[in-house]
């Protein structure tokens, strides 16, 4: 994966950092235990007297359901095999076990009653090509085409260029250019691209200063914050997108544009906040810096193809609510430029992120069971949503959410999260409505998994920048968890102020 993008050299090493970690002798004990642990316990759950769970109606499709959630759950928060591989099983069991297609011997001498409603095998295997997939495969393909043109060098380039080189200045370059980036490109390879760019300034930098702790911080921090700014920044935005956007949910019909619309302002704010705490925290000693960004765009045909299709999709992108052009389909676009023209071959699509559209579709899945099989409403009747506070309930999910996304995928916090909240907002509406209705509570979620970047584990970028050895955990838990209190409270006040005057 990356391997065309700048800095791919980055991704690699933290990679096989994780497989080593994965597969060092002294963990083998460890992997085994937290393996035999979620098997052990998800087994209890599939046998267990239907009568001790407590839920009336409960058939046994949705116990089994359950059992799935929870293996999921543990499998994902152990991470004793890679997320994406989680996610594919998931699918697979659901197919076997609670679909129309699932295996003989777990429907006979079961009465239909008992039994429960079954899930389309057509609808899980859908969630592979669901039209929020399509619109990551088009972002993916955007940033492939845009490396092999050297568009992205280009960029950087030219919109570092407006900050000097002052370096209180050329930190507010990184982190503005770096977010705008993380909107339409992985969050991975903007991170590796950027602090490929910024090593040269790195070394310059005096040893005994701070100021290099900033800058390799800001990489990280900026990649994390923008990706909240577009539905394709990151998946969490995607999967909120999706249920806000249910024609058979919620139904809300927000367009990329729109999301863009209110996003974006708050995204901006607390990247200027990031970089007024980075400044405070870790002072530059040296005042200029000279910045050098090797490479050149290149000016045959194909990379004008690339360099008009990438203006045009992300114009159409942003109006889609004015042309009437879905901002799915409008991803398909580049998809068929490129290939048509041979801009993107069949090597390149090897540089797809397929293990993050899994990861996706695997959450999308257990969302269908859910809704489909019924669990999801037997949940709503059993557990009292509508007595809750909507306080309670908004703060409490992204708090939830922010602490989970800490230590476990951000797509995967945001994947267990988001259907069950999305089932529980829909039940209590009416209570939600003065703190920004549903939306305020799905688009909490996506927040909160974003910003969610205390420890190196956290996500790909704070690791990567780890890696530089500039920076000590201490420092960025001390950052991460300044950015998680304001953009939390930032966010949350946004959404509540939108939502309740219906701006949202």
């Amino acid at each position: 994966m990356y391997k065309i993008f700048h800095g791919f050299h980055l991704v690699e090493a933290y990679q096989d950092l994780k497989k080593a970690k994965r597969l060092a002798k002294n963990r083998t004990v460890t992997r085994c235990i937290k393996l035999t642990v979620t098997i052990t316990l998800s087994l209890i759950l599939w046998f267990l007297p239907i009568d001790t769970f407590g839920i009336e109606g409960l058939t046994v499709i949705e116990q089994r359901l359950i059992s799935i959630f929870i293996f999921a759950t543990l499998m994902w928060v152990f991470e004793a095999i890679p997320a994406w591989t989680t996610s594919v099983l998931i699918v697979v069991l659901l197919l076997l076990t609670v679909s129309d297609s699932s295996l003989w011997f777990l429907t006979q001498n079961i009465s239909a009653d008992e039994l429960g409603q079954t899930v389309k095998y057509k609808s899980i295997m859908h969630c592979f090509a669901d039209p929020i997939i399509m619109l990551f495969i088009g972002g993916f393909i955007l940033a492939i085409a845009a490396t092999k043109s050297g568009l992205d060098v280009l960029l950087a380039r030219v919109m570092l260029r407006p900050f000097g080189t002052q370096s209180r200045y050329v930190l507010l370059g990184f982190i503005l250019v770096t977010a705008a980036f993380s909107m339409f490109l992985s969050n991975t390879a903007t991170a590796a691209m950027m602090l490929t760019f910024l090593t040269p300034v790195l070394k310059v930098l005096p040893a005994d200063g701070k100021g290099k702790i900033g800058l390799a911080m800001a990489i990280p921090v900026a990649a994390n914050v923008g990706g909240m700014g577009t539905p394709i920044g990151t998946p969490p935005n995607a999967i909120a997108l999706k249920y806000l956007n249910d024609p058979e949910g919620l139904n809300l019909n927000i367009g990329f544009g729109e999301w863009m619309s209110f996003m974006l302002p708050y995204t901006v704010i607390v990247l200027f906040i990031a970089w007024f705490i980075l400044l405070r925290l870790f002072p530059f000693k040296q005042k200029n810096i000279e910045l050098q960004i090797e490479g050149e765009a290149k000016k045959d045909w194909r990379s004008i193809v690339v360099y008009i299709t990438f203006a045009i999709t992300v114009v159409l992108w942003m109006f889609d609510k004015v042309t009437g052009v879905n901002s799915n389909v409008v991803a398909m676009i580049p998809v068929a430029v490129f290939c048509i023209t041979g801009v993107i071959t069949k090597r390149d699509l090897e540089e797809i992120s397929w293990s993050v559209l899994w990861m996706v579709a695997g959450g999308f899945a257990l969302g269908v069971a859910l809704q489909e099989t019924g669990l999801a409403k037997h949940m709503i009747e059993a557990i009292p949503f509508n007595t809750w506070p909507p306080v309670l309930m908004i703060v409490g999910s992204g708090l939830i959410c922010y602490a989970m996304a800490n230590f476990i995928s951000h797509t995967a916090t945001a994947a267990l999260l988001v259907p069950i909240l999305a089932i529980a907002g829909s039940s209590m509406r009416e209570n939600l409505f003065s703190l920004g209705g549903v939306e305020t509570l799905l688009i909490g979620v996506a927040i909160g998994s974003s910003l969610a970047m205390i420890l190196p584990i956290s996500t790909p970028p704070n690791a990567l920048a780890h890696a530089t050895g500039m920076i000590q955990q201490k420092d960025m838990e001390k950052v991460g968890i300044i950015m998680g209190i304001i953009g939390l409270i930032l966010g949350y006040t946004m959404l509540i102020i939108l939502g309740s005057n219906k701006l949202l």
